[in-house]
Formats: structure tokens, sequence, C-alpha cells
């Protein structure tokens, strides 16, 4: 069975099938990757060279006829306004959009419930599988999607059960920022976290008091001051709480970026600057920390890439595929700039 639907006057399944000199079900055979291996190898090589002369693309309702789907992919992110989503639904895009896929953008930035909402919207409009960057620690949402029988991929994040997810190393990424510091000197370092509510805050606090440990230093929990959200202000509210109870503090290791950015504003309020009194490290690396004065040092964290291993592991889960690896670690790399410099022995 094949479908042809004509749109907008551009070339069809049949114009390919006469460009090639074949029927038009050996055309829809050849196109499909399901079926292309049964297709001679000659005739499949005039087929694809006929659909590339006549610029031909197949049309996701007729894929979505014949295989009962679709051809689409929720993705559901908590902040518009972080920019480190940006790569994440591009890397994704590029991966479902070569394989016929168009996909749906959710906000869930409301909280929780907001979160469920989202989901369940995207499954009423029958999405073929979610990636969602939402998940809290104890967060049950999935199971929405699974009871709907609806794959599902966490990015960014994950939860405390064995979920199929795509995350960076946040151990390894907050090792690099206080390996670099206790390389500058510095012993008095504090931590501005994110919430421990989700992952990424959680495991790099962990990590924090974890590093520290191993580099000598007094694994103080007072030294982390936990910030609302990740967002500049709570991160200026929450630094401006650890500098006044720890005014010793020569270092902060940020839990991202806008946090930082908030410490930098804590600092100047405080009448001290950036590094000269306090070294300032940020997380995820997006883009023009280079424009920042002084320009950001920074974890980088390869978002794009966890887009295209999230949209990869997805796309196995909708073909029926066993994943062999349920969690995705990314490997994270430093990229130090002017924001850190060695301790002042003044």
């Amino acid at each position: 069975m094949y479908f042809d639907i004509t749109v907008n006057g551009r070339p069809t399944l049949k114009d390919v099938a006469k460009e090639a000199g074949v029927h038009i079900s050996t055309a829809s055979r050849a196109l499909n990757p399901a079926t292309s291996a049964v297709v001679n190898r000659e005739t499949l090589r005039r087929v694809e060279e006929a659909a590339r002369r006549l610029g031909y693309r197949p049309h996701p309702l007729a894929r979505g006829l014949r295989t009962n789907r679709t051809m689409s992919v929720g993705i559901v992110i908590p902040d518009v306004e972080n920019p480190l989503f940006g790569p994440i639904i591009a890397g994704a895009e590029s991966v479902l959009m070569d394989a016929g896929y168009s996909l749906l953008i959710g906000i869930a930035d409301r909280g929780p419930d907001h979160t469920a909402t989202v989901l369940s919207t995207m499954i009423e409009r029958q999405v073929d599988g979610l990636i969602t960057a939402t998940a809290s620690r104890l967060d049950s949402h999935h199971e929405i999607a699974f009871r709907q029988g609806v794959p599902l991929v966490l990015v960014n994040r994950t939860v405390d059960e064995a979920v199929p997810s795509v995350v960076a190393d946040d151990w390894a990424g907050i090792g690099l920022a206080v390996d670099h510091l206790v390389s500058l000197g510095h012993e008095r370092i504090g931590h501005v976290a994110g919430p421990s509510w989700v992952s990424t805050g959680a495991t790099r606090t962990e990590a924090f008091l974890e590093w520290t440990e191993r580099a000598g230093l007094d694994a103080d929990p007072g030294a982390v001051e936990e910030a609302d959200w990740f967002r500049v202000d709570p991160g200026y509210q929450s630094a401006l709480r650890l500098l006044e109870r720890r005014p010793d503090t020569t270092a902060i290791v940020a839990a991202n970026d806008l946090i930082a950015l908030g410490c930098y504003r804590a600092i100047r309020s405080l009448g001290m600057e950036v590094p000269r009194d306090v070294s300032v490290t940020g997380y995820n690396d997006i883009p023009l920390l280079d424009l920042m004065q002084p320009p950001l040092t920074a974890v980088r964290v390869p978002h794009r890439e966890m887009g295209i291993e999230a949209a990869t592991k997805l796309l196995a889960l909708m073909n029926g595929e066993e994943l062999q690896d349920i969690k995705t670690l990314l490997p994270p790399t430093l990229v130090v700039r002017g924001s850190t410099t060695h301790r002042s022995q003044g």
C-alpha cells in the first residue's frame, strides 16, 4: 500500500516513479527505510537519484497513514528564557527532521501541575514520542506517557527511577570547576546551588562537597547557599546571603551561568570586584559569556549533542528497539576566562 499526497505543487511519489522509470509501488518501497532492502540495488539507486533531482521529500501525513503514526514528537522545556534549551531543541530537531518527524514545543514553567497538563496535551495531540527537560527528582509525570504507551526520554535532568535519559556528567563538571579554583590557591570556596528538588541542583551540590573534601578543604554544608531557581535574581539573593555569612569567601562555584550573573551583581553590590576579590565559575557555558565583564569561566556542557542523543534514543524506542544504555552521560569541559584568578594574598 502506498499514499501519494500533493501539497503546493511539490514533487510527489508518482513524479519520482516516473522519473526513475519504475512503478509507483516500487518507488514507495525504495524510499521507505523499512522496505528498501527488498528493492534491487540498481533500482534503489535510480529511485534515490530521481528523488534527489526532483527535491522530493515524503509527506508526513502520507507516512503517518502508512505507519499509523502522526510523525510528530513533543519536547517540553521548563524555562524559555534560559538559553541552554535552544541548542537542545536544535540538536533534537536535526535528528527528528531527518527521520521525517516534526517537533512540537511545550513550555511548562508554572510548576509540577503545569508540567502534567502540558504532557497530557501533547499526548492528546497523539505525538509519537516525548522528550522532556522538566523532570524533578521524585517526578512521576513520566508515568503519564508510559500509561498511554508513549515513549519518553528525559534530557538535562533525571528522576530517581530508571527512566531513559541523556544528561551531562555533573559530578565531573563540578570537579573541573573546583580543581581549577584550588589550583589558583583558593581555600574558602562557596557554592551557590540550584534547587535540590531537581537532579541538576542536587547532583552539583553533592559533587561540590565531595570535590572540596577530596581537595583537602573543609567540606562544610555552610559553604552552600541554595537558590530558588536557576535565574539571575535568585542567584543574586543567594550569593548575598553566602557572602554576608562567610565574608572570607574568595571563590564561588555557581550552579549555572544565570546564577553566576547574579553572583557578579551581589559581589559588586558589596563593593567588591570579580575576580580581584571573588572568583566566579558558571555552569553550561551559554552563548555570549565571553562578552561579559569580566568574561565568565564556565563548565561547558554539549547541549546540542544532548538533544541529538535524546532524539536518537527516542527514535530507537519508537521503533521498538531495546536500549543498550538507559542513562547516557555526556562529558563536560572547562572554559577558562577572566572571572577566575589566583587568590589574593592581600
